[in-house]
């Protein structure tokens, strides 16, 4: 899933076509009426979070690409297209993402201070959001968009080994410059992101996501799906603390153990339904 600097790289790609009119538009989206779209001029690009927009006169396009969701510029990849748009000067592809009109105002729609890559961005508003839900734990809370919009899975997992906070820690247990530590690394982490993507060297940075060993104590990482979010964790249980209560802990991996075995039991019996009987 693209997080938010991808999205930002991407706004600064379609530039070229900002102020032109879209002169064709075809694809498989079922969100808005193509013809519609004919002789639309692009007043702006604009970004929230993991939303890339597309601003038209009388409404705008929201693109959410989504886990699977990409682009291109110019050049179609083989892939289906959910949405072409031709202009005089060039061609924007988007492919396997989700769109929506939006009518409303932008600034009725969007809370612009909580896009950890906006200059907008306010981490006292962050800090009492976070207040709000104190029983929430660290993995969960990064990857709200509502908080962090723009943060995603590889941002949340090196954020947290860069402040030395085991994910299954909870909000309201923190230490107070540990939150600090966890609101302003989010957002230094993510123009991190923005600029090693952009040299493509994203990966070569990479401590902990995707890794075996932790670069610090040089033991083997621990890899798990947790939290309500499910996903893919990568975290280091000698140097990143864990602040939480132990009955609290236990409640929540139990959750997600019964989960686990609720979703293993039911593959088995799809798996048993499509046995040929004898």
């Amino acid at each position: 899933m693209p997080e938010g600097p991808s999205i930002i790289i991407l706004k600064e790609a379609v530039q070229q076509f900002k102020g032109r009119k879209i002169l064709s538009a075809s694809g498989n989206t079922h969100a808005i009426e193509l013809a519609k779209l004919v002789n639309q001029k692009i007043i702006d690009f604009k970004s929230w979070g993991k939303h890339f927009l597309i601003c038209l006169p009388k409404f705008t396009l929201r693109i959410h690409f989504m886990l699977w969701g990409s682009y291109s510029v110019n050049e179609p990849l083989k892939k289906n297209i959910r949405l072409h748009l031709h202009f005089n000067n060039g061609d924007l592809y988007l492919y396997s993402c989700s769109i929506k009109v939006i009518d409303e105002d932008l600034n009725l729609v969007y809370d612009w201070s909580g896009d950890v890559l906006n200059d907008a961005w306010d981490e006292n508003k962050a800090r009492k959001k976070l207040k709000a839900q104190p029983d929430q734990l660290v993995c969960d809370a990064l990857l709200d968009q509502h908080i962090f919009a723009g943060v995603g899975n590889i941002i949340k997992n090196e954020v947290l080994f860069r402040i030395q906070v085991h994910p299954e820690s909870i909000i309201k247990l923190l230490p107070p410059r540990k939150l600090t530590a966890l609101i302003r690394e989010a957002r230094n982490y993510s123009f991190d992101f923005l600029e090693w993507k952009k040299a493509f060297v994203l990966r070569k940075h990479w401590l902990v996501h995707t890794k075996q060993i932790c670069p610090r104590c040089v033991i083997p990482l621990i890899k798990k799906h947790l939290g309500k979010t499910d996903r893919r964790t990568f975290y280091c249980e000698n140097c990143q603390e864990l602040f939480a209560e132990r009955t609290t802990l236990n409640a929540e991996r139990s959750k997600q153990k019964t989960k686990y075995e609720y979703l293993k039991a039911k593959k088995t019996v799809k798996k048993k339904a499509r046995k040929p009987t004898s």
